[in-house]
C-alpha cells in the first residue's frame, strides 16, 4: 500500500509500496526514525486512515470498503490502541477507564470484565485510584487493560515505553509478549528502541516511507 499527503501544494509520500502481513499470536516491531512512516502505518492497520492505493485487510475485512457504522464497529470490536502518553481520562478511576469501552458498547457485566483485565495486569488493588495517583508504568498497564477489555484481534502500540524507565519498560514489554501468547492477539508496536524491538518476534524497518532491511535501522540507532 501507498499513502500520499498533499502539503502546501506538494505531494508527500508517507508510505511507499509497503506490504505487511501479521498473524495472530505474533508480536511485530516497527522501527525507524521520526517521520519514517511508523505512525501512518499503525493508523492504516487500525482503520483510522486509508491508503491512497492498495488495501488493508483486517480480520478478513477490507477497511476501505466499509461504511462509517461498520468502521466504528470494526475499531471498537477488533482493535485495541496503546499510546506513549497513556491517554487515560483523568477524571475517571482505573476501573472506570478500563470499563468505558464496554459501557460504550453496552456490554453486560462490564465492571466484572474490567476488573478481570485489571487483575491480569496486577493492578486490581488500585482500581479506585485516579490516573494522577498512579506511576507512569501503572498508568500504561491500565491502558493495556483498557485496550484488551473488549478482546480485540489486533493491538496497536505507539511508542508504549517512550515515557518509561528501563525497569518499567520491561514490565510493559513482558505484558505485550503475554498478550500474543495468552489471548492470540496480533501486536504491532512502533518504537525507536532497539532494546524494545529485541523482545518481539519480528522487526519491520522503515525509512522515508519504505521498508528496508532491519539491520540498517539498527545501525542508524547505534550511530545515533
Amino acid at each position: 500500500m501507498t499513502k500520499l499527503y498533499r502539503t502546501n501544494g506538494t505531494t508527500v509520500a508517507a508510505l511507499q509500496n509497503v506490504t505487511l502481513q501479521v498473524a495472530c499470536n505474533e508480536f511485530v516491531a516497527l522501527m525507524g526514525r521520526s517521520g519514517c512512516g511508523k505512525s501512518t502505518l499503525l493508523n492504516l492497520c487500525g482503520a483510522m486512515d486509508f491508503p491512497t492505493s492498495g488495501e488493508v485487510i483486517l480480520d478478513g475485512q477490507v477497511t476501505s470498503h466499509l461504511g462509517d457504522v461498520e468502521l466504528t464497529r470494526l475499531r471498537r470490536e477488533k482493535v485495541g490502541f496503546i499510546f506513549q502518553s497513556f491517554q487515560l481520562l483523568h477524571t475517571l478511576t482505573a476501573i472506570e477507564n478500563v470499563e468505558l469501552p464496554l459501557l460504550l458498547a453496552r456490554k453486560r457485566n462490564a465492571r466484572a470484565e474490567a476488573m478481570e483485565r485489571l487483575h491480569w495486569v496486577e493492578l486490581d488493588r488500585y482500581s479506585d485510584r485516579l490516573p494522577h495517583q498512579l506511576s507512569g508504568g501503572e498508568q500504561q498497564r491500565v491502558a493495556i487493560a483498557r485496550a484488551l477489555v473488549h478482546e480485540p484481534r489486533l493491538l496497536l502500540a505507539d511508542e508504549p515505553t517512550g515515557n518509561l524507565d528501563t525497569a518499567t519498560s520491561d514490565i510493559v514489554l513482558n505484558l505485550l509478549q503475554r498478550v500474543t501468547k495468552e489471548f492470540g492477539v496480533a501486536v504491532i508496536m512502533a518504537t525507536h528502541s532497539r532494546e524494545s524491538a529485541c523482545v518481539t518476534d519480528r522487526v519491520i524497518a522503515l525509512r522515508d516511507g519504505r521498508m528496508i532491511p532491519a539491520h540498517s535501522v539498527a545501525q542508524e540507532s547505534s550511530a545515533g
